[in-house]
């Protein structure tokens, strides 16, 4: 069976019928509803909270918190129905406020800006980029019951309430993106990111990946409640990136409800672990930062002692904004932990990457990386094996393990959430 990747610029892969378990991936939904449908309807019936002008009365200063070029969010299609009901709620548009949560993502160029926002909004409306590598813009909100420290973007104290907006798919760190990641990675400094990501980095990625409720998530929550989060619209999209489904509402129980209908979305069912898998990174592509997300769909469909081959370009490389993965490669946990206390790495979100991508490759799976955008050496300092394209990547996965092995092929693999029976 001849499987094609989502880039134009890598060949596609055939693969022998008899050694096939399935080609997986996110699920994609008819309805009759139009995107623009979908999200009006759910800002008009929020989970767990009164409609917007009802609970913006007395208000005065809003703070719409937007994600940024890393998720597929239709920012721009939910922007018209939220501002329509500011304005119900009697806010004027100068008292309307829009910050592009970066995370610790790299700043967004013009062009990503126009795609994400649309160009009348850029216009119209004041819009900030988070500088969370900026310690001037930030202020400390205490700590939460486990100690990890608020650092938040000072925005937060300057308005009366606080709307995230954003999507619900499954995620290595939090179980779930969606909810209060939009604070928190959000528009909080690397302080706070990194004890909350390296919180997770203590937990395997099937014991996090598709929770809807988990220790990492229930951090993240108490950190976004208390720098204000009042109000969120998440939306759902199927395994064609259209929007099927959105909640609105509380922060928490919507959330709750979009977790739901996301598992029905991307949750995909195998026989059995899988000793090969073939996974790329879509549509998480541009460095391996984010195309590791196809590594975590992978670890849960592949046998211990299997092969991960993972497909993706990632034309900026390893990571533009986080030098140190390549300078310190991936690790296990014991190993990291040590390097940590040593205080030879300092940023904990770096730090849990190297382990979240190294419990793959170092103890679960050897791992076979095709990218353009990395050097071969780049690729065997991280600890894969490199290979020149996914027909290669294969003939040497099948050297590994023998003629034999059993293959799974995971698409949409930076999203999908594979479950083996």
């Amino acid at each position: 069976m001849r499987i094609s990747f989502p880039y134009s610029e890598i060949d596609p892969v055939d693969i022998p019928e008899r050694n096939l378990l399935g080609v997986f991936s996110p699920s994609i939904f008819k309805t009759e509803k139009s995107e623009e449908q979908v999200i009006e309807e759910a800002i008009a019936h929020p989970i767990g909270s009164a409609p917007l002008p009802r609970i913006l009365t007395g208000r005065e200063k809003v703070l719409v918190v937007v994600d940024d070029y890393t998720r597929h969010t239709p920012v721009q299609k939910i922007l018209p129905y939220l501002i329509k009901e500011l304005e119900r709620a009697g806010i004027k548009k100068e008292r309307i406020q829009i910050i592009v949560a970066l995370g610790t993502h790299r700043p967004m160029t013009d062009e990503e800006m126009t795609k994400k926002l649309g160009s009348a909004f850029l216009n119209q409306y004041s819009i900030l980029s988070h500088s969370w590598w900026d310690p001037s813009q930030l202020i400390h909100l205490g700590e939460t019951e486990k100690g990890t420290p608020i650092f938040v973007n000072r925005i937060v104290k300057e308005v009366d309430f606080i709307i995230g907006v954003g999507q619900i798919v499954p995620h290595r760190v939090s179980g779930f993106s969606g909810g209060g990641n939009i604070i928190q990675p959000g528009i909080c400094g690397e302080e706070t990111t990194g004890k909350t990501h390296w919180l997770s980095a203590r937990f395997s990625g099937r014991e996090i990946l598709g929770k809807i409720e988990n220790p990492v998530k229930d951090e993240i929550e108490q950190v976004a409640l208390k720098a204000g989060l009042k109000w969120i619209i998440n939306t759902i999209q199927d395994g064609s990136g259209r929007t099927v489904d959105a909640v609105a509402g509380d922060p928490i129980l919507a959330y709750r409800k979009g977790g739901e209908r996301s598992l029905q979305v991307y949750q995909a069912e195998l026989s059995r672990d899988a000793d090969i898998v073939v996974a790329d990174s879509h549509p998480y592509d541009s460095e391996l930062w984010l195309a590791s997300k196809g590594i975590y769909a992978a670890e849960l469909a592949v046998k211990q002692d299997g092969v991960v081959i993972l497909v993706s370009p990632c034309q900026e490389g390893v990571s533009p904004s986080h030098p140190e993965v390549l300078e310190f490669g991936y690790q296990i946990f014991k190993d990291a932990e040590q390097i940590v206390r040593q205080g030879i790495i300092k940023k904990l979100t770096v730090a849990a990457h190297l382990v979240h991508v190294g419990r793959v490759i170092k103890e679960r799976a050897k791992t076979i990386f095709v990218a353009q955008g990395i050097s071969k050496e780049q690729k065997e300092r991280l600890g894969f094996i490199h290979a020149n394209n996914p027909q290669e990547a294969l003939d040497i996965a099948f050297s590994l393990l023998g003629r034999d092995a059993k293959i799974a092929v995971l698409q949409r693999g930076g999203e999908i959430l594979p479950l083996v029976k």
